[in-house]
């Protein structure tokens, strides 16, 4: 071996690693996001093997679903994505090619819920033959996760026309910071098809999201098919706006491979209007469609029937039951539900607490803990199963409130994390804290921790893209990322996410520039990383 054409190969290595910056890669700072919780790095990189290789051995995974192994090469498909790859690294001296990634899982599990262990430690070294990247996780998940981030540290070298691994030797210690990192779909006002879906939950798992909560349906329209009740899904926009069981058993296979949760949403007895169009007997009137019929048994029997099919699909221990922005006016005005309210000693009020209290025992029959929007905690907090979990959205100081009540709390403040909200910016994304003024550790741990929301009275599969990215991943980072590695200036950060953001666009993820408000296009001519 060592003929001239590999002696010219060594030689110009030799002068690469010297002078790689000069080829566009920065490699003078860490270009990972969301930011790990360990880094050490140095300055050194090699070539990734066209031939690259998953080894297994020590690992109790035995990868029967393939969740690792279709990871691993969806890991390869992305790094490759950018270029065609010329380099013929099998002339390549090993000791300058990284052969593999050696990945080690010590839970033969692959169990996915909150709360399961999603850390990581990723090395990869500068001196080895045969040379092999190294991922030891607890569970699968955290394996998926330490993928991602060594995609992050592959680029495409146009000198070479090569894959080079940058900033060797490198070694992260990794784990988030919150165990609940959501992101909110709706498809009731806007339905999204299988494949937009399918984009977003890729798209998430580039940040290291882990819940997607999915609000299925909602007054405008029903698009999910519920055996039990058929024809709930008449209040669908059209035959072809529909996702049949099946669809939606795909949905939660594709995500659980991805490492994420799927959260479904009934949200009663507000938001429900669409309900009635199958089944006109849950309104209380025509003139009073919405909220669903209290009166009405048949209007829990159903509620039972809808979460006894959801049991089937959604494994995910939280169910979201809404509750938020009941006008209970017109049960008051409805002959035959204020009738059964005067009979019940009830007022519009009291008759809200009742159906929701109602929907949460229901909810746990089916083994569901329950989470709900904070208007029923701000109207009778006191009375919610202790295994509620309040969902904050309208305004500051809830999550301090629902903590020190004992209850757990996720953050959703609509002013900093609404996509929706086109003026909410980047910036306000990241600087958004969960723990704000939440000091005691034990009421710390009760915020699970955030999910940023993207309502579709204006999204469909033409700018959903756009308006999730890139202001989610600055959240991400704020979910997942050390408090003392959170910069406190969201300028600091400008640089690796627009970095980010433009990794997010070769990857085919539509992301928009940072300027701007959301979704905004880009100003003027040029450079990715100067928008």
């Amino acid at each position: 071996m060592g003929g001239p054409r590999l002696r010219t190969i060594l030689l110009w290595f030799s002068v690469y690693i010297l002078v790689e910056s000069a080829f566009g890669v920065d490699i003078q700072h860490l270009n990972i996001w969301p930011m790990p919780k360990s880094v050490s790095y140095g300055y050194k990189s090699i070539f990734l093997s066209n031939d690259l290789e998953l080894k297994t051995e020590g690992s109790k995974f035995s990868d029967g679903s393939s969740i690792l192994k279709d990871a691993f090469f969806r890991t390869i498909d992305v790094v490759r994505a950018t270029h065609v790859i010329e380099a013929n690294t099998s002339k390549i001296d090993p000791s300058f090619l990284l052969k593999g990634i050696h990945v080690v899982v010590y839970s033969p599990s692959d169990e996915l819920q909150h709360g399961v262990d999603e850390s990581y430690k990723l090395h990869i070294p500068i001196q080895g033959n045969p040379l092999y990247a190294q991922i030891e996780a607890q569970t699968v998940y955290g394996a998926l996760h330490g993928l991602q981030t060594f995609s992050q540290v592959c680029y495409f070298n146009i000198s070479s026309r090569s894959i080079m691994v940058h900033q060797l030797p490198l070694t992260i210690s990794d784990q988030p910071r919150f165990s609940y990192r959501g992101l909110l779909i709706d498809t009731s006002r806007h339905y999204q098809t299988l494949p937009v879906i399918k984009t977003v939950i890729d798209s998430m798992t580039y940040a290291k999201l882990n819940v997607l909560h999915w609000h299925i349906v909602d007054s405008q329209s029903f698009p999910l098919d519920i055996p039990s009740y058929p024809k709930l899904w008449d209040g669908a926009y059209s035959s072809s706006e529909r996702y049949t069981f099946a669809d939606a058993i795909e949905i939660v296979s594709y995500a659980k491979k991805r490492g994420i949760n799927v959260l479904a949403e009934i949200d009663v007895p507000g938001h429900a209007l669409s309900w009635g169009v199958g089944y006109p007997s849950l309104w209380p009137s025509t003139d009073c469609r919405e909220p669903l019929d209290v009166s009405n048994e048949f209007t829990f029997k159903l509620i039972d029937g809808i979460l006894s099919d959801f049991s089937k699909i959604f494994k995910y221990k939280f169910i979201h039951l809404g509750g938020d922005e009941v006008d209970t006016s017109c049960w008051q005005l409805t002959p035959h539900v204020r009738k059964w309210l005067q009979k019940n000693g009830m007022n519009g009020s009291e008759a809200y607490q009742y159906f929701v209290l109602r929907a949460q025992k229901i909810a746990l029959s089916h083994g569901y803990e329950i989470i709900n929007w904070e208007e029923t905690f701000n109207n009778f907090g006191s009375k919610l199963s202790r295994k509620t979990v309040v969902h904050n959205w309208l305004g500051s100081g809830v999550a301090q409130r629902v903590v020190k009540d004992g209850l757990r709390c996720i953050v959703s403040n609509q002013d900093k994390w609404y996509l929706d909200h086109l003026d909410a910016l980047w910036q306000g994304f990241y600087t958004n804290e969960p723990l704000t003024n939440i000091t005691d550790p034990k009421e710390q741990a009760l915020v699970l921790g955030g999910e940023v929301c993207m309502w579709a009275e204006h999204i469909d599969a033409s700018d959903i893209e756009q308006t999730i990215w890139p202001r989610a991943a600055a959240a991400a980072e704020r979910l997942w990322t050390p408090y003392d590695k959170i910069a406190k200036d969201p300028e600091e950060v400008r640089d690796r996410l627009t970095y980010f953001r433009c990794l997010l666009n070769q990857r085919g993820v539509a992301a928009a520039p940072l300027d701007g408000f959301g979704r905004a296009a880009p100003e003027e001519p040029g450079s990715c990383y100067m928008q």
